[in-house]
């Protein structure tokens, strides 16, 4: 039996399969934008003709996806409603004082008002106090009119957020209860079960969101769903989640707001994994792609996780992955700004109609274009030789629109380029390393992604990071890393108590009642309670601080003295200082996690060094006058503990990786290589 990892990229569909006693086998299709799911089936149907795995062979499916994020993006969303207690249906115009762009001449909003705009917000007399009594019973009548008049303008999701719903949730369920028994089809999201914790600006925003994509997201899984069981697939689908695990389908398709980071999520537990074979804990993953680079840090051998993502330009309050996205990859566009300067992106070529040089219609000059022309890829061997490139198209097109504006040679032009968008990624580097307390020349560097390979030497020099850590198959490791990632289910509640006055008693009867919910998800998904490992957090900030902080800790020690340590550690990391002031507990949260595992690659390396070497070629470096002679290597064949030094390029069917002057080449056992700064210790 075959287990199939699949992540949708945005310009390529990137499959693996696993089948005991047989080599990892990989493969990359187009992505379908019009409808995503159609090249996750393609795939399905390649996998007979590829490798003789028939769908019925196929016991796990695991897929990671970049839906929800696409449909804020592309702004997608079925149009929603919103009901609040009566005086608060404007939270969501009036958001928080805090603006990103502190400086600009044309003030914009930073609210997502487009999610429920104020025909489609509605006022429910009701009314819950701080403590949890009702200050004011709900009147039914007024949901039942909120809901026919939703309904009527045409809302496929309704979002409920009462205030102080997370104290006592009886009103919000009583409304949904309301909905459902008169419109069963219409998506509900209530804000005790999305996102059960105080601030209400937050609180409104995720369920908001929640109830937008919920309709987008059940469609597509549904159609993926359908569509595998036409093509006589068994397997339960599973899918990748924020903070890093996976989880059915159906709860999914229950929380979809989780599923924001999906995608990238997949890369750091990939990356997670080849850190791990190769006993290196403290990493930089760049995971690199066609139309944006995805960065994070992973450090003792786990993913730094962020209470809060930022999703197309706001804020959304559920926990991910700490990944920073920036428009910086392979497609990206290169263009000339009014000033005359160099800019690279945000824009993307995509892999329709791609860069120049697939002769699929595209007219920009983009990042792989500067690559060709660099001479870091083979025309003949890109993706494995499955795409076949037109270098005189990247010659001509970067000539006509950068070299000559610029007053350029062609070969200038790309290294032009190659240096902007080098620029961008250490900046997006530095931003989750330094801004959290990192210094990134205490990591190694771990390139993923179709074009991570390419880049991963120079932004390691502009950095001072000496090793680098290539995977085995670093163009589709995040499609690997999702069937190595745990099943992960979470759970918190807002909890407001002093550290010093912490009631023990009120603890374990909060972490009860969400462990329990954590145990219905679990049993969801076939796994008792003895097969999971529990993990619990606490939200912790100064008394009268604005923003908290996670802090690990274990029930059975004295838990105020770790809430204590542990966030005054975390806040001189972060913050550089660390007060001895009165300290609060904000949320508690309860975390179960199951199964995972390292996956081993069978495939035997060739004996013979020689047999791997395919010539040589001349490329360009920065830093280096005129074109360096640089070794042709394939990758598959390189022996292991084989050593060498650079320059030299290997290439594989998934990616190209680019060893400068400088750096020298080591084969693991693992298969992974090392490369390491001449000079620096390793």
């Amino acid at each position: 039996m075959s287990e199939i990892g699949v992540d949708i990229g945005g310009t390529f569909t990137d499959v693996v399969c696993r089948t005991p006693g047989r080599p990892l086998r990989v493969m990359k299709v187009p992505t379908t934008r019009s409808d995503p799911s159609q090249a996750v089936l393609q795939a399905v149907w390649q996998l007979k003709d590829q490798w003789g795995v028939t769908p019925s062979d196929v016991a796990r499916f695991v897929h990671g996806t970049t839906v929800a994020t696409n449909a804020v993006l592309e702004r997608k969303g079925p149009k929603t409603g919103l009901l609040t207690t009566a005086g608060f249906k404007d939270i969501l115009e009036i958001g928080r004082q805090m603006r990103q762009t502190m400086y600009a001449a044309v003030l914009e909003p930073e609210v997502p008002g487009f999610l429920a705009p104020g025909a489609f917000r509605h006022e429910i007399v009701e009314r819950i106090g701080q403590d949890g009594s009702v200050v004011r019973p709900l009147n039914e009548q007024s949901v039942r009119d909120a809901a026919d008049a939703l309904v009527k303008a045409g809302v496929e999701g309704i979002a409920i957020c009462f205030l102080f719903s997370f104290v006592n949730p009886a009103h919000e369920q009583r409304a949904g209860e309301i909905i459902r028994e008169v419109y069963p089809d219409i998506a509900l999201s209530l804000s005790c079960e999305v996102d059960p914790a105080f601030r209400e600006y937050e609180r409104t925003v995720v369920t908001t969101f929640d109830a937008y994509i919920k309709p987008v997201i059940d469609r597509y899984l549904a159609n993926l769903e359908s569509g595998l069981a036409k093509a006589g697939v068994p397997a339960p689908l599973q899918i990748m989640q924020s903070r890093g695990g996976i989880a059915s389908s159906e709860v999914a398709r229950r929380r979809p707001v989780r599923l924001f980071l999906s995608g990238p999520a997949a890369g750091v537990v990939g990356a997670q994994m080849v850190g791990n074979s190769a006993g290196i804990s403290d990493l930089i993953s760049m995971d690199i792609g066609g139309t944006s680079s995805d960065i994070a840090l992973i450090r003792a051998g786990e993913p730094l996780i962020r209470p809060e993502g930022l999703v197309a330009g706001y804020n959304v309050r559920v926990p991910m992955v700490d990944v920073n996205a920036i428009g910086s990859g392979g497609g990206s566009i290169a263009w000339i700004d009014p000033a005359g300067g160099l800019r690279v992106g945000p824009h993307s070529a995509g892999s329709e109609p791609g860069p120049a040089c697939y002769d699929r219609g595209g007219a920009e000059a983009t990042v792989t274009d500067a690559s060709i022309v660099l001479g870091y890829l083979d025309p003949d061997y890109f993706a494995g030789g499955t795409l076949k490139l037109k270098p005189e198209l990247s010659f001509r097109t970067i000539e006509e629109k950068i070299a000559k504006p610029l007053g350029l040679s062609v070969e200038e032009a790309a290294l032009g380029i190659h240096q902007v968008v080098n620029t961008q990624m250490t900046e997006g580097i530095r931003l989750v390393s330094i801004r959290q307390g990192y210094d990134p020349r205490e990591f190694t560097l771990l390139p993923l992604g179709g074009a991570g390979g390419i880049h991963a030497c120079a932004l390691a020099e502009e950095l001072g990071i000496s090793r680098i850590l290539v995977p085995r198959h670093p163009g589709v490791l995040s499609a690997t890393g999702l069937l190595s990632a745990k099943i992960e289910h979470e759970m918190s509640v807002a909890f407001s108590q002093w550290v010093d006055e912490l009631s023990m008693e009120d603890v374990r009867r909060c972490l009860g009642d969400l462990d329990a919910r954590c145990d219905e998800l679990m049993a969801r998904e076939g796994i008792g309670r003895e097969d999971v490992e529990v993990f619990y957090f606490a939200d912790v900030c100064f008394v009268g601080q604005s923003h908290y902080l996670e802090v690990p800790f274990m029930p059975g020690k004295d838990i105020a003295e770790q809430l204590r340590d542990g966030f005054r550690e975390a806040h001189r990391r972060v913050f550089g200082h660390a007060a001895e002031a009165p300290t609060q507990v904000v949320n508690l949260r309860s975390i179960h996690r199951a199964g995972g595992e390292v996956i081993a690659d069978e495939t035997v390396a060739a004996k013979d060094e020689r047999k791997s070497r395919k010539g040589m070629r001349k490329i360009i470096v920065a830093g280096h006058e005129g074109r360096v002679e640089a070794g042709i290597f394939d990758r598959e064949k390189l022996a292991l503990r084989t050593e060498f030094a650079g320059p030299a390029i290997l290439e594989q069917a998934d990616t190209t990786t680019v060893v400068a002057p400088g750096w020298s080449i080591k084969v693991l056992e693992s298969g992974n290589i090392l490369l390491s700064a001449q000079g620096a210790a390793r």
